[in-house]
C-alpha cells in the first residue's frame, strides 16, 4: 500500500500523515491517520473518520518530544497521555518532529499571549478615539502579533537549521576521515540522509519569511494611512476642545451680566419645559417599539412578516393593540422595579451580604473509568456507589436550587396583567433552568435520607427557599419556594435513570408547581430528559431533549415547548427551543424561540393559517404571522475562571458558602462535599462512604423497628393511597418527612410533597431538636 506523501510542514499550517502508534502487546504497532492543527495532535483510524470521531487528542503546549532511534518517537504531557509512534523512515519521521516542534513552540507562545491579554485587558481602559480608533487599534495589534508569530516561527526555524547543520558538518567531517572500505556506503548514506533532512527544514524557514515579508508588504501601507488618520483625528480633537474653550469663557462672560430670576419663577417653566420633553421622548419610543417585524423561521411551524395593515399608524389600531397584548414596558423594565416605592428592594435599610465569588480550583485527579462501570453491569446506578472524582461539590438539593437563578422572571409575570405574557415568562423561566448544563459534567452529591437545604435571599432577590430530601430509593426532593413579590414555586422531583453504553439519560419525575398570587393563576409543568453522552470513550457532552406543556389551570391556556435533540447531520442551531402559546380554545397568541442555553425570544401572531402537506412526514405546518421577536431572557455570563471552578454560575458559587444559623441537616454542613471542595478528595472518598454506611444502618433499624409495629393495618391504607403514585418507592420505609407532608396535590391529582410550615419559625427560634442525626 502506498502511503501518502505529506506536505512540507510549514508554520501555521495543518500538516497530516499515516503513522504507526504502538496498541498493545498483541496487536503491536497500527496504523493510523494524525492529524497536527492549532497545537492539538489528533489521530483517526482512517481518513473517514475525521469528520466525526476522534481517537485520541494530545495538547502539545504542555507536551514532550522525545526521539527514540531512526524511525521511533514518543510524544507525552507528563503520563495521562503518551503516544509511541514510528513513522515509515527516518525522513518522514524528521518531517513530523519539525511540524511538531513548530506546531509546540506556536502553541506555548499563543498560551502565554492569551494569559498576558487578560492581563492586560483587565488594566487597560478603552481607547479615547471612540468605537472607529478602537477598531484600528485592534486591528494593529491583531497584525502585529501575527508578525511576532512569525518571527517566532523564524526563531524556531533557525535553531533548527543550526542543529541539522551541525550534524550535516559531522558527518561531512567524518566522511573525510573515512578511508576507503566497507563502511564508506553506509558514511555516505548518511550524509545524504542529513542533507535531505537539512533540506526540508530549510524549505519550512524559506515558507516562514516569505509569509513575513507577504504580510509586512500588505499592512505596510494600511498602517500609514491609520497613523494619518489618527494625526487627523487629534487635530480635529484639538480644534473642538478649543472652540469648547471659547464658548465656556463666552457662557461665563454672559452669566455674570444676566439678571437672575426668583426660583419661584424658574421652576415652573423648568417642570413644564422638563415634563413636556419626557412626554414626548416617551412617545416617541412608544412609536419605534410598538411595530414588530417578523422573526425567523422556526422547525414546527413557519412566521411570516405581519401584513402591513397591522403597522398602519392609527390611534385606534394601537390603543386596541396596546390593550391586547398587555404590555407594560415601564412595569417590565429592571430599572423601574427599582424605583418602585412599593418594591422591596427600595425599602433595604442594611447593606446586602457580599457573597463569595470564588471556590478553590478542582485539582487533576486521574481515575480508571473502567474499573468502575464495570461494576455497573446489571445493576441500578443509584445504589451503586461512585466516588467523588466524578462529582461537584454541590448536592442535588442545592442543584435543584439553582433553578431559581433567574428568579426575575417569575417576578416580571407577576407584575404581567395578560395571563398569556405571563404564560411567556413563565416559558421562559422553564427554559433557564437549564441553561447551567451545558458545560456541567460533574454529578451532584446524592443527598442523604433526611438532608436539606436552604436559599434565603430575601434581601437581595425577595424569596425563600427549602428542600428536603423525602426518599431515597428512588431519589426525591421536594422543594417549595416562597417570594415577597407575589408567587409561590413547589416541586418533587424524583430521578430515573439508564445506562445504555455510550449515554446515560435521565429521566426527572414529578410536576413543578407556580402559583401567582394576584391573578391565582396555577401553573404546573415536568422536565424533559437529560442525555450525557461519550460516557465510555471521547469528551463528556450534555444534550436536553423532549417536549414540555406548561398549563395554566385556571384559565385553560397552554405553553407547548420543543426541545430539539442534537443532530449531526441537522442544519438548525443547536440546542433549541421553540414553543406556542395558545388560549384554550386552541387559538395561537405568541410564538417562542431561542435555544436553552443561551436566550429565548417571544413574538406575537397576527394571523395564522394551515399550510401545505411540505413538512416532515407530510405534516401540514401552522404559517404564523408575527410581529418582530422581543427578549424575553438571556443567559448570565460565567464568572471570570469558570472553567476551573467547575462551570459554576454566579449564583452555585454561593451555594455552598458556610452560613450561619441553618439546620444541622443542611447540605453546607455535609462533611465530604465540604472536603471536595477544599480539594482533599481521598479525604472525601472516605467520609463518603461513612455517611452511605451510617445510612443504611439507620434504614435497617428503621425497618426493624416499622416490623414491630402493631399498627400494620393502618399503614396499609396509606400505603393504598398511595400507590398510583410515580413516585411511589419501590419497598415500604416508615420515614417521614419532617418539614413536608405527603398528600394528594389539588391541581394534578398527584401524590406529592407539599410544604406543611415550621422551618423558618425553627430558624428564628433556634430550635432544632427535631431533626436528624446525618452526618
Amino acid at each position: 500500500m502506498s502511503e501518502p506523501k505529506a506536505s512540507t510542514p510549514t508554520p501555521g499550517d495543518m500538516y497530516k500523515g499515516w503513522l504507526f502508534k504502538w496498541t498493545n502487546y498483541i496487536k503491536g504497532y497500527q496504523r493510523r491517520w494524525f492529524v497536527l492543527s492549532n497545537g492539538l495532535l489528533s489521530y483517526y483510524r482512517t481518513q473517514a473518520e475525521m469528520g466525526h470521531t476522534c481517537r485520541g487528542t494530545i495538547n502539545l503546549a504542555t507536551a514532550n518530544i522525545a526521539v527514540e532511534d531512526s524511525c521511533n518517537f514518543v510524544i507525552s504531557n507528563g503520563g495521562a497521555q503518551t503516544y509511541h509512534l514510528k513513522a515509515s523512515s527516518e525522513v518522514e519521521r524528521q518531517r513530523w518532529i519539525t511540524a511538531l516542534e513548530l506546531a509546540k513552540a506556536k502553541a506555548v507562545r499563543m498560551q502565554a499571549e492569551s494569559d498576558d491579554s487578560g492581563d492586560d485587558c483587565s488594566t487597560s481602559s478603552p481607547p479615547p478615539s471612540g468605537q472607529g480608533g478602537g477598531a484600528r487599534n485592534s486591528e494593529v495589534q491583531s497584525t502585529l502579533r501575527t508578525l511576532g508569530s512569525k518571527v517566532e516561527d523564524l526563531s524556531t526555524c533557525n535553531d533548527l537549521i543550526a542543529k541539522h547543520g551541525s550534524a550535516l558538518q559531522r558527518s561531512l567531517s567524518e566522511l573525510e576521515g573515512v578511508r576507503l572500505g566497507g563502511e564508506t556506503g553506509d558514511k555516505i548514506r548518511q550524509v545524504t540522509e542529513r542533507a535531505t533532512l537539512f533540506r526540508i527544514t530549510s524549505n519550512a524557514m524559506i515558507n516562514a519569511c516569505r509569509d513575513f515579508l507577504a504580510l509586512a508588504q500588505a499592512h505596510s501601507k494600511r498602517w500609514q494611512k491609520a497613523l494619518q488618520a489618527e494625526r487627523e483625528q487629534r487635530v480635529r480633537l484639538e480644534e473642538t476642545l478649543e472652540q469648547l474653550a471659547k464658548q465656556h469663557n463666552h457662557l461665563e462672560r454672559a452669566f455674570r451680566g444676566a439678571t437672575v430670576l426668583p426660583a419661584s419663577q424658574a421652576s415652573p417653566a423648568g417642570e413644564a419645559k422638563g415634563s413636556a420633553s419626557v412626554k414626548g421622548d416617551a412617545s416617541d419610543e412608544d412609536d419605534e417599539n410598538e411595530f414588530f417585524d417578523a422573526m425567523e423561521d422556526v422547525a414546527e411551524f413557519i412566521t411570516v412578516p405581519a401584513d402591513p395593515k397591522y403597522h398602519k399608524r392609527s390611534g385606534s389600531n394601537i390603543s386596541g393593540i396596546s390593550s391586547e397584548i398587555g404590555m407594560d414596558d415601564q412595569s417590565l423594565d429592571e430599572q423601574s422595579l427599582a424605583s418602585n416605592p412599593e418594591s422591596p428592594q427600595s425599602q433595604e435599610v442594611e447593606p446586602v451580604r457580599k457573597r463569595r465569588a470564588r471556590i478553590p480550583d478542582k485539582p487533576n485527579y486521574s481515575l480508571n473509568l473502567w474499573s468502575i462501570m464495570k461494576n455497573c453491569i446489571g445493576k441500578e446506578l443509584s445504589k451503586i456507589p461512585m466516588p467523588v472524582n466524578f462529582n461537584e461539590p454541590i448536592s442535588m438539593l442545592q442543584r435543584l436550587s439553582e433553578d431559581l437563578e433567574y428568579s426575575e422572571l417569575l417576578d416580571k409575570g407577576a407584575k404581567c396583567q395578560s395571563a398569556l405574557e405571563q404564560l411567556c415568562y413563565v416559558a421562559a423561566f422553564t427554559v433557564s433552568s437549564y441553561s447551567t448544563t451545558v458545560h456541567r459534567t460533574g454529578k451532584p452529591f446524592n443527598p442523604l435520607l433526611g438532608e436539606t437545604f436552604e436559599l434565603d435571599r430575601l434581601r437581595e432577590s425577595g424569596y425563600r427557599s427549602l428542600c428536603e430530601q423525602v426518599s431515597h430509593h428512588p431519589p426525591a426532593a421536594a422543594h417549595h419556594v416562597i417570594s415577597e413579590r407575589g408567587w409561590t414555586l413547589r416541586q418533587e422531583i424524583a430521578v430515573a435513570s439508564k445506562f445504555r453504553g455510550k449515554y446515560l439519560s435521565i429521566m426527572p419525575l414529578g410536576s413543578i408547581h407556580c402559583i401567582f398570587e394576584k391573578s391565582n393563576n396555577h401553573y404546573t409543568w415536568k422536565k424533559v430528559t437529560t442525555t450525557v453522552h461519550n460516557i465510555i470513550v471521547g469528551k463528556l457532552w450534555i444534550d436536553q431533549s423532549g417536549e414540555i406543556d406548561i398549563v395554566n389551570h385556571r384559565t385553560g391556556d397552554r405553553c407547548h415547548l420543543k426541545f430539539a435533540p442534537y443532530s449531526y447531520f441537522s442544519r438548525d442551531v443547536a440546542r433549541k427551543v421553540t414553543g406556542v402559546v395558545a388560549d384554550k380554545e386552541g387559538k395561537a397568541h405568541f410564538v417562542l424561540s431561542g435555544t436553552w442555553d443561551e436566550k429565548m425570544e417571544f413574538s406575537r401572531v397576527m394571523q395564522s393559517s394551515r399550510g401545505g402537506e411540505n413538512g416532515a412526514e407530510g405534516k401540514q405546518k401552522t404559517v404564523y404571522q408575527t410581529l418582530r421577536a422581543r427578549e424575553l431572557w438571556r443567559k448570565n455570563p460565567l464568572p471570570e475562571g469558570a472553567e476551573t471552578m467547575y462551570y459554576f454560575s454566579s449564583l452555585a458559587l454561593t451555594l455552598n458558602e458556610p452560613e450561619e444559623g441553618v439546620a444541622p441537616t443542611d447540605s453546607r454542613l455535609r462533611p465530604d462535599q465540604r472536603l471536595m471542595e477544599d480539594g482533599r478528595w481521598e479525604e472525601a472518598n472516605v467520609e463518603k462512604q461513612r455517611l452511605e454506611e451510617k445510612q443504611r444502618s439507620v434504614r435497617r433499624e428503621r425497618e426493624r423497628e416499622a416490623a414491630r409495629t402493631a399498627n400494620s393495618a393502618e399503614e396499609a391504607v396509606i400505603e393504598d393511597s398511595i400507590t398510583d403514585s410515580p413516585l411511589k418507592s419501590t419497598h415500604q420505609d416508615s420515614y417521614k418527612a419532617l418539614w413536608f407532608e405527603r398528600c394528594e396535590d389539588p391541581a394534578t391529582g398527584e401524590a406529592t410533597h407539599i410544604y406543611k410550615g415550621g422551618y423558618w419559625e425553627a430558624k428564628e427560634q433556634g430550635s432544632w431538636e427535631a431533626c436528624p442525626d446525618i452526618f
